[in-house]
């Protein structure tokens, strides 16, 4: 094992062999299910070896002080730790499960149900020997604080996210939206000290995490942060607190369930509410609880029912109703959310007129894993400021963007361009237009945007007086060469 402190990219390619490792037995749509839990049980192990050191010294070599739970942040139960796993040779998966059951059970205020339901145990496609070179391929490094960061840790983790969507690119958008986007929902956030922030549809955690990183930046206290999420999917879930706790965040909570059908969080009088609210919810959801939201308990059909075959408009109210009373919010969402009639067109009416939406974004095509739709983001506050309110700031930014082979990227630039469009609330021509609400009323409430910014298409075409000087001169230049080749014809006749 190595004793200096470990890079990212010496950690980025200590993951990306981890995967290497399952290829061949284990689909690549299922490597995290693996990979994950084993990384976040080498970390507590180390953390706890560490803190157990670090009290055995202080106590000149008291075994039962060093126990102690109070000097360690997660309880490693005997037979539990990482090392009992590695001197295991037989049975190797059912030595991991008990392992992982063990540290649950244990720590069952922050850490039950993590480690998701990986069946370890299925010899068919986990033999002894692959566990056992999985293992002794996660031992080389500590993964302590002192040799390595939680922010670096963290990084890794985010990019082994991002390594398994390109790998199964064909469901991966259901839990990874590319880091520029989320880059760009955080700067219209703009969170601070404090708040509270909840991600309705968290996925692996990244948006919240944006969050934490946009304080980081601006040198604000991110451990004042009061973090919510909630995610339908096992796994997504399950690697959303992992990822809380390789980042160094303990003050979190992270639910499993249903959000449009089971909300989790709430307060005396109904849903809990938050200053900010962000999420990639999926689109156009099929299945999304139409036949609850008739008599929605919670309140939250704020503007009308959506359509039962859809329910991004009920991600959207779900998420407004989330909101506390000077709250804000942004959401990506499919263009179709901005101009689909029906249920759709009487919500969104709604809306307008309580005055809540305050920008609507179009971003370029192919950049979310998995699907090549071109996306929207929606901005919306409890409180706009004065000079905004009965109006909707529309920014076209779907030539922002740098082309690729297989996908297009949201770059940083154009991520500041995008940004600076929005801050600055004025209009640019072919891509920034502040409409007023009465005027998108004209429209029947339709938000599509090249219904508002329209392309100035120059022609560079010359004037007719310009076409006849040119063409008068093109004449005498032909007359000119006519006569040129005239008299040179003659010197062969």
């Amino acid at each position: 094992m190595t004793t200096t402190k470990i890079t990212l990219s010496q950690l980025e390619q200590y993951l990306s062999r981890a995967a290497w490792i399952l290829k061949g037995p284990v689909d690549a749509s299922d490597f995290k299910i693996y990979i994950f839990p084993l990384l976040f049980f080498k970390r507590l192990s180390d953390v706890f070896d560490e803190e157990y050191q670090q009290a055995f010294e202080e106590s000149e070599g008291d075994t039962e002080y060093a126990l102690l739970p109070e000097f360690h942040r997660f309880n490693i139960p005997e037979g539990c730790h990482w090392n009992d796993v590695r001197e295991t040779t037989t049975n190797v998966g059912i030595a991991i499960e008990k392992a992982l059951r063990g540290i649950e059970q244990a720590n069952q205020e922050h850490l039950y149900g993590i480690f998701g339901d990986a069946q370890w145990s299925n010899k068919n496609k986990l033999s002894d020997r692959l566990l056992t070179d999985l293992i002794e391929h996660f031992s080389q490094y500590s993964l302590s604080n002192s040799m390595v960061d939680p922010d670096i840790l963290g990084q890794a983790y985010e990019y082994l996210i991002k390594h398994f969507a390109d790998l199964t690119n064909k469901k991966a958008g259901e839990f990874y939206t590319p880091r520029s986007v989320v880059h760009l929902l955080g700067l219209i956030l703009d969170p601070h000290e404090g708040e509270s922030i909840y991600d309705p549809a968290c996925g692996t955690g990244g948006m919240l995490l944006e969050c934490v990183d946009n304080l980081k930046h601006n040198k604000e206290d991110y451990r004042t942060l009061k973090l919510f999420g909630q995610e339908k999917n096992l796994t997504s879930s399950s690697i959303a607190r992992m990822n809380m706790f390789l980042h160094g965040i303990e003050d979190f909570q992270i639910s499993r369930g249903d959000t449009l059908r089971n909300p989790a969080f709430f307060e005396a009088d109904g849903l809990k509410t938050f200053d900010c609210v962000i999420a990639n919810p999926p689109f156009s959801l099929k299945d999304w609880g139409a036949d609850l939201w008739i008599n929605d308990p919670y309140g939250r059909n704020i503007a009308g029912v959506p359509p039962q075959g859809n329910g991004d408009m009920a991600w959207v109210q779900h998420m407004i109703k989330s909101m506390n009373a000077t709250g804000r919010m942004t959401v990506v969402l499919p263009h179709g959310a901005l101009f689909r009639k029906g249920a759709e067109g009487r919500i969104r009416e709604e809306l307008l007129k309580q005055d809540l939406l305050e920008a609507v974004i179009g971003i370029g095509p192919n950049i979310f894993y998995g699907t090549q739709l071109a996306a929207c983001v929606m901005v919306f506050k409890q409180q706009k400021e004065v000079q905004k309110k009965n109006k909707v700031v529309f920014i076209d930014a779907a030539n922002q963007v740098r082309v690729g082979r297989a996908q297009n990227y949201l770059e940083p630039e154009h991520v500041n361009q995008i940004f600076d469009w929005y801050n600055d609330y004025e209009d640019v021509e072919n891509h920034v237009k502040v409409v007023a609400t009465k005027d998108i009323k004209e429209n029947d409430f339709n938000l599509n945007i090249p219904l508002y910014v329209e392309k100035i298409i120059e022609d560079n075409l010359p004037s007719v007086e310009e076409a006849l000087v040119d063409l008068k001169a093109a004449w005498e230049d032909s007359l000119i060469a006519e006569e040129k080749f005239k008299t040179i014809l003659k010197t062969f006749i």
